[in-house]
């Protein structure tokens, strides 16, 4: 997946999904290439998988963002998350 760069700072949102309820925990930073770099005063586990949505432009998706890593310092780390599509769910049984 190939994600078109967004300017640092701009209207790009990724919130995190529970239960289907948006959750801002997110400073982004930057997205492009299918990585995000963003900030958090959470720190997930390097592998989780977060269902996202992205909003920017106007426009939001759904996805997936596995967090990849953590950088920096403590007091200014920042943390990688790689975006993928989400799963089609009406694929799934049941």
């Amino acid at each position: 997946m190939s994600t078109p760069p967004s300017p640092p700072g701009g209207a790009v949102r990724i919130l995190v999904l529970d239960e289907d309820q948006p959750h801002e925990v997110f400073d982004v930073l930057a997205l492009a290439d299918g990585i995000a770099r963003v900030r958090s005063p959470f720190l997930f586990e390097v592998g989780e998988e977060l269902e996202v949505r992205i909003e920017d432009g106007g426009q939001s998706s759904e996805m997936i963002a596995r967090v990849r890593a953590h950088v920096g310092p403590e007091e200014e780390r920042i943390t990688e998350l790689e975006i993928r599509d989400r799963p089609d769910r009406s694929a799934e049984p049941g």
